[in-house]
């Protein structure tokens, strides 16, 4: 009986290890347009009431690029680096659009302490305390969607980490 138990057990982790990897190649292209989405959300919402493909496509690459601060990193440090991220991004999308193609996307340059008008430091700081919610949805999405460890915000009374 124990055999067939072991057997079982290795069966069902070999199923279950299959069908994440099947998954994987649909998990970077799901949460890359569930960042653009959010973003261009805030856009519309909280910014000027419409938004621009690229920042679509900042959103999408930023989200993705948070969601792989590993766990293990202090949250406040996860929130700094993602953060600094955007921040980075922001300025060179902002080269690119603004100043090189001329888009005028945005422009920081009646705030102070920006950089070429691109980025400024109050965006800075409301982008970290916005990692938050990000970082706890993308653990949130990759824990639910692509079965991935479950993120250590939601397991409960400081529990090993279950898979």
């Amino acid at each position: 009986m124990k055999l067939k138990t072991i057997e079982t057990e290795n069966f069902a982790s070999g199923v279950l290890g299959a069908a994440k990897y099947r998954a994987m190649p649909v998990k970077y292209p799901v949460l890359f347009l569930m960042g653009g989405f959010i973003y261009g959300a805030l856009e519309v919402i909280v910014k000027r009431g419409d938004t621009h493909i690229s920042m679509f496509a900042l959103g999408g690459l930023c989200f993705l690029l948070i969601g792989a601060l590993n766990e293990k990193i202090p949250l406040l440090l996860r929130m700094f680096s993602g953060a600094i991220i955007i921040t980075l991004l922001e300025f060179i999308s902002g080269l690119i659009f603004n100043i090189w193609l001329g888009q005028r996307v945005w422009d920081y340059s009646h705030l102070p302490l920006n950089l070429m008008g691109q980025v400024c430091l109050w965006f800075t700081i409301a982008w970290f305390f916005l990692c938050l919610p990000g970082i706890w949805l993308g653990g949130y999405l990759k824990w639910r969607l692509f079965g991935e460890k479950k993120p250590i915000f939601i397991r409960r009374g400081g529990s090993a980490p279950q898979k």
